[in-house]
């Protein structure tokens, strides 16, 4: 598995406030964890947001910092809390308060894949899980929260853009008066960032000819619970893409129409970069 958890791509001038993040892309499969999965190396994927840090490849064309994930999601999930391990996967573990993620076994190291696919045979030692744990997850948020830091440093505040994608069936029971949506914005419904600046976000994927929803079926998970923080003026949104827009789902590849989905998503990057500039009285909204 590649040593870095993760990759950082920074502007030549740090000009806006968000900082974006793709958390779910990594594909760094290491052998040893291939050899150690019951799964081929297809459906290992299939839990993965693949592509996504190329989709948000323009963030930093236009000021903002873009961090993803090198470490797999399968391997350890840069989306949940580090203490969300997993008793039926982690000897010695107790089993912990009633936690929905860990009991369908997507705790910080997961159990299973899409479709609750079994990953391994048995369970794994505390010592291997946390080590872990220190080689990819704490380095990941350490770098997740320099930025953000860095951020408020500069700007007085700081917008998190936590860029994910989701099964073309998840969005099968949701319909909005002008069909159904293609991206969803997720801010715990409005506990993780301001109406104001959710809403520029929305405009801005609407301008690019995206139907946008929010918070069904995707409210937000740990990055947005963890980080939001609006009275601060710390603003976590969570967006979620219909990977059958972009990608073939069963082949895990890049479909005809990636580079225009990139393209339209390259306009509303812009645009998002341009609420960071000037995102005060947005805030105050």
């Amino acid at each position: 598995m590649r040593n870095d958890p993760y990759t950082l791509r920074n502007p030549k001038e740090r000009s806006s406030s968000v900082v974006f993040a793709s958390p779910h892309s990594g594909r760094a499969y290491g052998w040893d964890f291939l050899q150690n999965s019951i799964l081929d190396e297809r459906l290992i994927r299939s839990s993965e947001d693949a592509y996504v840090d190329k989709l948000f490849q323009a963030a930093p064309e236009h000021g903002a910092p873009l961090l993803a994930a090198n470490t797999p999601r399968a391997f350890v999930d840069f989306n949940r809390g580090a203490e969300e391990l997993d008793p039926a996967l982690v000897r010695g573990m107790r089993r912990p308060a009633l936690n929905a993620r860990i009991s369908a076994g997507l705790g910080v190291i997961p159990r299973v894949v899409a479709g609750g696919r079994a990953i391994y045979h048995g369970k794994m030692s505390m010592s291997e899980a946390q080590a872990r744990l220190n080689d990819t997850w704490f380095p990941y948020h350490n770098q997740l929260q320099t930025l953000l830091d860095q951020s408020h440093h500069a700007f007085g505040e700081a917008i998190l853009i936590d860029c994910h994608s989701m099964p073309h069936e998840a969005l099968r029971n949701v319909m909005l008066p002008q069909g159904r949506p293609e991206i969803v914005l997720g801010d715990r419904h409005g506990a993780s960032a301001s109406s104001g600046i959710v809403g520029g976000i929305e405009k801005a994927f609407q301008r690019a000819g995206f139907i946008v929803a929010r918070n069904i079926p995707f409210a937000g998970a740990f990055v947005t619970q963890h980080y939001g923080r609006p009275s601060r003026q710390q603003h976590v949104i969570q967006v979620e893409i219909d990977r059958s827009l972009y990608m073939n789902e069963a082949q895990i590849r890049p479909n005809g129409q990636f580079h225009n989905i990139q393209s339209r998503l390259a306009e509303a990057i812009q645009e998002i970069c341009d609420i960071g500039r000037t995102s005060e009285s947005l805030a105050a909204e």
